[in-house]
């Protein structure tokens, strides 16, 4: 479900805006690799920390593991 709403959201801006992402994706590929990998790590950290609070999951649930 959630790679789905990924993908119908990119494809959304894709749509909306094709120059808007051309600017971003040529920007993206002259960006240090290791910039990228922190704005990546800290996305995934963000990421699974806002399902995680969605789900409605907190400490307990680690300890009860």
């Amino acid at each position: 479900a959630a790679l789905g709403l990924m993908l119908a959201l990119e494809g959304a801006l894709y749509a909306a805006a094709p120059e808007f992402m051309k600017n971003v994706l040529s920007r993206a590929a002259e960006t240090p690799d290791n910039a990228l990998r922190w704005g990546g790590l800290g996305a995934l950290v963000l990421g699974v920390a806002l399902v995680w609070a969605v789900r409605g999951c907190s400490v307990r649930c680690i300890t009860e593991a």
